[in-house]
């Protein structure tokens, strides 16, 4: 398996706003993918950490590198006060 780690500022007054978009993605069904979660942090409550697994690394890059991914980041950003940070890897321990 494989994902990332991402960590981001969320917009003052913006978080009804992510859950609707975290709700259409998850609608989408993005291939291979197994988990995703999101974090929010207990002492910022504008710090957001969000973690996403997929089968493999292929299945990883390819939704990452589609149109379509860059689309809905593009409308992720305009939630955010800055640029996320994103930490990929390969997943070595996962509990269902």
């Amino acid at each position: 398996m494989y994902g990332t780690v991402a960590r981001y500022r969320l917009k003052p007054g913006m978080e009804e706003r992510l859950l609707d978009f975290e709700r259409e993605i998850r609608e989408v069904k993005l291939p291979g993918l197994v988990a995703e979660f999101t974090v929010r942090l207990d002492e910022d409550p504008n710090v957001y950490y969000e973690v996403v697994v997929f089968e493999s690394r292929e299945a990883y890059r390819a939704v990452a590198e589609s149109s379509e991914q860059d689309a809905r980041y593009r409308e992720l950003r305009t939630l955010l006060e800055g640029p996320p940070e994103w930490h990929d890897g390969n997943v070595v321990h996962l509990v269902r």
